[in-house]
């Protein structure tokens, strides 16, 4: 299907993208097409977006909100381990957390997904059955990218018949650094290519972690956004956790207008996944606001909004219980990971 601007439907900032703009699939026809399209991209001012969430970072909420707003990013939480130490073990107990994150609470919510490496994927999913968490995997050689595209392809199908039922993969930012545009744009679209399953279940879904510390600005932040929706990217995804820094709430804003004005533009609705740097019900907090507030409200679900984090279900879990009792735990509360 062909996608072409309205420029009725866009935010005043994404209006100036749209004239004159071809159907996005003569945008990819070539280089330098590509390259005007991205480089046609409306400026970010990154002193207006310091200055935006900085605002929206001095919100408060009540107690009642701040219950909904726990229970609500527990179950966006992607439970993490990518360490090169991993055990099948550990992946077996951290499935039994993301199932039940609080064993004297069985209303706590579930988590969104357990991520892992794709080697460990089978593992994840023996371990979660039907419970409703995702498995989710990394792959293209995860986290520097840095292999053949056919080593990558491999990398994406290897986590897919292991059971994984989402990639997160991590984008070629040298190419994208040295302005090969079209080859990031390709990349993206054989990895979708290869997360097909076999069967009714349909396609893996399809996270592009840009890798926003190495982009360097967040200009670039924005172009390598579009790239990754325009190529079939169900989410994009700020970092690997690898790299500092990670998920800022001004690279997070950016990001937010892109999925905002991608669907204006599109209809079609990309997600948003932060990662990196994110270990407090206090920064989770700040990121639904900042949620709310560019993409709006159709963004609070785990469909569309994840966190890639490992110790924040700690402090959510903490929080939730200081709410529900009226007096912390103590770490000892919670597992620890």
């Amino acid at each position: 299907m062909t996608h072409v601007l309205d420029p009725d439907a866009l935010s005043a900032d994404a209006r100036a993208l749209t004239v004159p703009l071809p159907p996005y699939r003569d945008v990819t026809r070539s280089d330098a097409t590509f390259r005007a399209f991205l480089h046609g991209l409306p400026g970010v001012d990154q002193v207006g977006a310091e200055a935006r969430v900085a605002q929206l970072g001095t919100r408060s909420i009540k107690t009642t909100s701040k219950a909904w707003a726990i229970d609500t990013a527990i179950s966006m939480v992607d439970l993490t381990t990518l360490e090169g130490a991993d055990t099948p073990g550990k992946v077996r107990s951290l499935a039994a957390k993301a199932k039940q994150p609080d064993p004297t609470d069985p209303t706590t919510p579930r988590v969104a997904a357990v991520c892992v490496y794709g080697d460990l994927a089978g593992v994840a999913r023996e371990a979660l059955g039907d419970s409703g968490v995702h498995v989710a995997a990394v792959a293209t050689a995860f986290p520097s990218g840095r292999a053949s595209r056919a080593v990558k392809l491999a990398d994406v199908r290897d986590a897919v018949e292991n059971g994984a039922d989402e990639i997160d993969m991590v984008i070629d930012r040298g190419a994208f650094l040295a302005g090969r545009y079209l080859d990031v744009y390709e990349e993206i679209v054989a990895v979708k290519e290869a997360c097909a399953r076999p069967g009714a279940q349909g396609p893996a879904h399809l996270k592009v972690i840009l890798e926003t510390g190495e982009l360097v600005t967040l200009d670039n932040v924005r172009r390598a956004s579009w790239i990754a929706m325009l190529a079939g990217g169900d989410f994009i995804k700020t970092s690997t956790g690898k790299v500092s820094p990670a998920a800022t709430l001004p690279v997070g804003l950016v990001m937010l207008e892109a999925v905002r004005d991608f669907r204006a533009a599109t209809g079609r609705v990309v997600g948003f996944k932060p990662a990196g740097g994110i270990r407090t019900t206090k920064d989770a907090i700040k990121h639904l606001v900042l949620i709310n507030e560019t993409a709006g409200p159709d963004w609070l679900h785990p469909d569309r909004f994840r966190f890639g984090a490992s110790s924040l279900l700690n402090d959510l879990l903490l929080q939730r219980q200081k709410l529900r009792t009226g007096h912390y735990s103590g770490p000892d509360y919670v597992s620890v990971d």
